[in-house]
């Protein structure tokens, strides 16, 4: 099959689905790939770098389709783009099929079989092909940058000569792959991080990130999300109500505030009201990710960046992967080269639309001139649900110190149970072995117990490849072999040796690999 990318038409579009890189491995599965001259330019992909890895490039997008079985884009194609395409062809591409029912029936009145990268299903065996969170990771990581540009003071906290500065506090909405990254790309840079979500299932994720999940004292935030395939579902309006309440207390402390919440479908809800605006300091910044479907925030005015009476700047741009325009490009057609890996099973070139396949069947919203969209519900969830945590009680000080009382005196009474029956089996062991095995076999036993408090004792946090059990094992291992090394049996003498080797293959490696990591640490 020979696959053919264009240019895309869409203004202000900088990406390409095509790169040289991804056609080196389109090539692997034996596809042919040509791209239309002066597609990847603004990604920083010139043409000769595609002719270089044997892709043909042509100057007329029609020469492009006609030559082509498979077409690949990055945007969805506008009416009289698809009718362009040959009958019977297959395009990849992103499509939205719930806005856009008459290009839809278009394409199967056309017989053109459309896989719509944005209807991948979020199962981890498709998270290789998911465009959508590609896309999403660097609109997050973009969101911060352009809140930085856009912001008149650090992110981080800083004592100098000259005073102190406080650090940056950023509110990020929404804690999907775009708020994740969003919330670690503002840890990352020193400031005071704070996520909501109205999936409880998320909040470890945001804490183990560094950051402080806002939470609702409200029933309905401990609702599931794993059934909307990761995405949150439509709320109640009286968790809207308690919800809004939350980010009215919030707004005058946040600095920025970079909003991503989304519903598949709908338009995107109103989280960030006008009074909030008001309420912000003068200097702060709105990073409205959700633009595109009309907002989160009631003043985004969609690709556009506005400064409102009070002195907030509220950004809508839509196009924030296109403004990296050469990573989205390499991330975009490495989802489509895993598209197409799963699309040629036997990499001979050849294309199997099998629609029993659940990522295939997913991402198809037409084929063999019939629409098959909405897709079958995914049969597995995109996130497990979680049993809501009870809260811990809060213990006074006199409990505290009768639970370690107890704590105490039950470890005792293992301890020396353990040692009461240790002692016994050493000594019924001492009646019958000779008093040779009886001093190495005590050697042995106080190693392992002191290798053991040793080691266990140590903070799980502080370990490294040294500070390990075996390499305690391993410690007494060649102890015990170069005690052995002077026995006169030649049999026992080649098997401590090999003790020796194999046992300092793991301790030796432990340093280099400890040495590694501390170098992670060290500047250059």
């Amino acid at each position: 099959m020979k696959i053919g990318a264009l240019t895309e038409v869409f203004p202000g579009e900088n990406r390409v689905a095509m790169t040289p890189e991804s056609a080196i491995q389109l090539a692997k599965l034996g596809h042919e790939t040509c791209i239309q001259a002066g597609a990847g330019v603004k990604a920083g992909f010139a043409d000769a770098a595609y002719a270089a890895v044997g892709v043909t490039v042509l100057k007329d997008p029609a020469a492009v389709i006609k030559t082509s079985d498979v077409i690949v884009k990055v945007r969805g194609p506008e009416a009289d783009e698809l009718g362009k395409l040959n009958d019977g062809q297959t395009l990849i591409s992103f499509f939205w099929p719930a806005q856009n029912p008459e290009l839809l029936d278009q394409a199967a009145k056309k017989n053109l079989s459309v896989i719509a990268m944005d209807m991948v299903p979020r199962i981890s065996r498709a998270q290789k092909m998911d465009a959508l969170s590609s896309m999403a990771n660097i609109a997050g990581y973009r969101a911060v940058i352009e809140a930085g540009a856009n912001f008149g003071r650090f992110f981080t906290g800083q004592v100098t000569a000259a005073g102190k500065v406080p650090p940056a506090k950023v509110l990020v909405v929404g804690a999907g792959v775009a708020g994740l990254a969003a919330v670690g790309t503002a840890t990352s840079l020193g400031a005071i991080v704070h996520a909501f979500d109205v999936r409880p299932e998320v909040a470890e994720q945001i804490e183990s990130m560094g950051a402080n999940f806002v939470f609702l004292d409200f029933a309905e935030q401990q609702t599931d999300g794993a059934a909307t395939g990761g995405y949150a579902a439509p709320s109640s309006p009286e968790f809207r109500e308690a919800q809004l309440k939350k980010f009215r207390e919030l707004a005058p402390e946040m600095d920025i505030v970079i909003t991503t919440a989304l519903i598949p479908g709908r338009p995107a809800p109103k989280l960030w009201t006008e009074d909030m605006v008001r309420m912000m300091k003068a200097g702060s910044v709105i990073v409205d990710l959700a633009a595109e479907r009309g907002g989160n925030c009631d003043l985004t005015v969609p690709d556009q960046k506005i400064v409102t009476e009070t002195g907030v700047t509220i950004v809508g741009y839509t196009d924030f992967p296109s403004r990296m325009a050469a990573q989205a490009s390499t991330l975009y057609a490495t989802n489509i080269r895993h598209m197409l890996t799963d699309l040629t099973p036997k990499k001979d070139g050849v294309i199997l639309h099998n629609m029993e396949d659940d990522v295939i069947r997913g991402a198809t919203v037409a084929h063999v001139g019939a629409v098959t969209y909405p897709p079958p519900p995914p049969k597995i969830a995109a996130i497990a649900a979680q049993k809501p945590k009870e809260k811990a009680k809060e213990l006074t000080v006199e409990e505290r110190r009768a639970q370690e009382v107890a704590a105490f005196k039950a470890q005792t009474r293992n301890q020396v149970g353990l040692l009461a029956i240790g002692g016994g089996l050493m000594l019924l062991a001492g009646l019958y072995a000779p008093a040779s095995f009886m001093s190495h076999f005590i050697v042995f036993v106080l190693s392992v117990f002191v290798g053991f408090q040793v080691i266990w004792n140590v903070s799980h946090s502080l370990h490294t490849p040294l500070m390990a059990v075996t390499n305690a094992i391993s410690s007494i291992i060649i102890l015990g072999a170069l005690m052995q090394i002077g026995s006169g049996s030649f049999l026992v003498i080649i098997l401590a040796a090999l003790s020796v080797f194999m046992a300092g293959i793991n301790i030796f490696g432990g340093f280099m690999v400890t040495r590694r990591m501390l170098a992670m640490f060290q500047k250059s």
